[in-house]
Formats: C-alpha cells, sequence, structure tokens
C-alpha cells in the first residue's frame, strides 16, 4: 500500500508541476486509463538509473506508456535530442501549405 500512495504523490507532484501533455511527444495524457496501456501515463527517468540517475521529482518527467518505451535506456542528451527531433517533425506538419500559382 506504502508503495501505490508514493506513486500516486509523484504523479499528482509531476502532473502539478509539468501539466497534462507528454514530456516526449507533447500530447495530452489520459490518466484513466490502465497502467500498461500505450497511453497511459508512466513516469520518466530523464537520467536513467543504470546511468546514474536518482528517483528525485527534479529527474522524473511524465510520459506515455509507448513514449517511455521508446526512449528505453538512452543518456539525458539523447532524449533530449529524441524528444527535439519530434517537436521540428511535429511544427513541419502544422504549417500551412501554400496553393501553387497557376
Amino acid at each position: 500500500m506504502f508503495r501505490r500512495e508514493k506513486k500516486r504523490l509523484r504523479f499528482e507532484a509531476l502532473r502539478q508541476r509539468d501539466g497534462d501533455k507528454c514530456w516526449r511527444c507533447r500530447r495530452s495524457m489520459r490518466f484513466d486509463l490502465p497502467p500498461g496501456h500505450d497511453q497511459a501515463p508512466t513516469i520518466e527517468h530523464r537520467t536513467p538509473k543504470s546511468r546514474g540517475g536518482t528517483g528525485e521529482l527534479g529527474n522524473l518527467c511524465l510520459c506515455h506508456g509507448r513514449c517511455n518505451r521508446l526512449m528505453g535506456d538512452a543518456t539525458a542528451e539523447v532524449k533530449e535530442r529524441m524528444r527535439l527531433r519530434d517537436d521540428a517533425a511535429l511544427l513541419a506538419m502544422e504549417r500551412p501549405r501554400r496553393k501553387a500559382r497557376a
């Protein structure tokens, strides 16, 4: 019971700090989905524990389960590059296209 309560409090603190958007893809998250669902929120370590990261709130962020799995055990720099690349791709898709002149 203590672990679940601790995890719930972390989710609340991260949600209050970062909002309801995924750290990687910046799409909104659904907090009503069951754990294990691709779109369910998970806690991502920016610097993985295997690379010396900690479980402190400064090293944590909220991600979709799928986004979390795609980032894997990469370093914080690689994760940031992945995130910026996704942002650039998203912006490129949102640009209005000009009509060709005849």
